[in-house]
């Protein structure tokens, strides 16, 4: 029972062998996958992406005019609780063009949210290429059984053939494997990434369109 484990990392290891260099591709571009999004899902903790909470009652104590209290709550080191406390802190100040000063803030906002779509661009790239590449083995693998079939002549073995038509199947099935979870965890951070940035433009509107009442920072 103990062994067991051991068995089937050899029988897997052996299987994924037997498709050739391109599943050996393919295992190191699911490595990469999977190690970019680890790094960015924790990236995406430390900036409290999943978390709105602290921000949005920051922006109701500031409309409320609990504007201490507001900017005290802010100083989270969220994404989201750094753009509010910059568009209070823009909007107390009451210097310069209002417009100029949400305009930056967004600015702000807007390049914070583009640095945390970095390396996403690998995921869509190991998406789209991770299919091709087992199509691309999978031909390669026919072609070498139409040619076992061609040198066998009138002896042609129908095992000999389906032998090669699996292992040529086995690198398309590989190159899914690797993709469809890939693609789907691309999604997933784009889909947070652009609700994150919808959430950020409606709170700096929520301050800046905060009437004051003449009080100050």
């Amino acid at each position: 029972m103990n062994e067991t484990p051991v068995v089937l990392l050899q029988d897997s290891v052996e299987f994924l062998s037997a498709g050739g260099p391109v599943v050996y591709v393919l295992c190191a571009l699911s490595v990469v996958s999977l190690t970019v999004a680890l790094v960015k899902f924790w990236q995406f903790l430390r900036a409290g992406v999943f978390r709105a909470s602290v921000a949005s009652r920051a922006a109701v104590l500031f409309r409320a005019g609990q504007y201490d209290q507001a900017l005290t709550l802010a100083e989270r080191g969220s994404i989201r609780c750094r753009i509010v406390r910059q568009a209070m802190e823009g909007k107390l100040s009451g210097r310069g063009d209002m417009a100029r000063s949400r305009d930056e803030v967004l600015r702000v906002a807007e390049s914070s949210v583009e640095d945390l779509g970095g390396y996403l661009r690998m995921l869509e790239i190991i998406g789209t290429l991770a299919p091709l590449l087992g199509l691309l083995g999978t031909v390669l693998g026919m072609i070498d059984a139409f040619q076992a079939m061609e040198a066998a002549g009138d002896q042609v073995d129908p095992s000999v053939l389906s032998g090669g038509i699996w292992l040529a199947l086995l690198t398309t099935a590989v190159g899914l494997a690797v993709a469809i979870p890939t693609v789907a965890v691309l999604n997933f951070f784009e889909r947070r990434l652009e609700i994150l940035s919808h959430e950020l433009d409606n709170l700096v509107a929520k301050v800046y369109l905060t009437d004051l009442d003449g009080a100050s920072a």
